[in-house]
């Protein structure tokens, strides 16, 4: 079976097809077929809606706690590099003194 290329959505574009499941009275199945989606990824966009809506899990983070939070975890990754860098830096000249 062949693959299908990955398309990229608006965020709109997803917010209508949630409120499409939603309001319709259909299933997610039928409405990703006849919007030719897969049905897993408009689940994810119902799943992820109810989330954001505070009507997910107990502890499911909302898009943008997810987005801060990937932005945080970059910016720790940055952060330990320039210590690492910092150290090396350090003892580089230390030795370089003695």
């Amino acid at each position: 079976m062949a693959r299908r290329k990955r398309r990229a959505f608006t965020p709109e574009y997803k917010a209508q097809v949630v409120e499409l499941v939603g309001s319709s009275g259909r299933s997610v199945h039928a409405v990703a077929k006849e919007l030719d989606l897969t049905e897993t990824v408009v689940r994810e966009w119902v799943r992820r809606a109810a989330i954001d809506a505070g009507r997910g899990p107990v502890g499911a983070l909302t898009t943008a706690e997810r987005e801060e939070l990937g932005q945080l975890r970059r910016e720790v990754r940055t952060l330990r590099m320039e210590k690492e860098i910092l150290k090396k830096a350090a003892a580089f000249f230390a030795k370089e003194n003695a």
